[in-house]
C-alpha cells in the first residue's frame, strides 16, 4: 500500500466497458510526513475521495479484484480515505 494526496481528477467519455462508471483521480504519492515521492499516478476511486484528501492506495494485481465476477484492468485502487497518522519515533 501507498500513501498519497489526491491532485487532480481524470475524465474519459470512451474507456473498457469493465471501467464504466468508475471514478479516476490523480495521486501524488508521499511519506507520511507529507513530502512527495515518485511521480503522480491514476487510480480508481469507488469510495468518495476528492481532491486534497490523503488516501491509501493498493497497486498491482490486488487492485483489479474490485469486482469478483471478473478482474478489470487497473493497478491502483483507492481503498481508504486517510484521518490521520501517527508515527512513534
Amino acid at each position: 500500500m501507498q500513501i498519497g494526496t489526491v491532485i487532480g481528477n481524470v475524465w474519459a467519455t470512451r474507456k473498457e466497458d469493465h471501467l464504466i462508471g468508475l471514478k479516476f483521480l490523480v495521486v501524488q504519492p508521499e511519506l507520511p510526513d507529507k513530502a512527495p515521492i515518485n511521480n503522480p499516478f491514476i487510480a480508481v476511486d469507488r469510495i468518495g475521495a476528492g481532491v486534497g484528501d490523503r488516501v491509501m492506495v493498493t497497486t498491482g494485481s490486488a487492485a483489479s479484484h474490485i469486482n469478483p465476477e471478473s478482474d478489470i484492468p487497473i493497478d491502483a485502487l483507492i481503498i481508504g480515505i486517510i484521518d490521520s497518522i501517527e508515527i512513534e519515533r
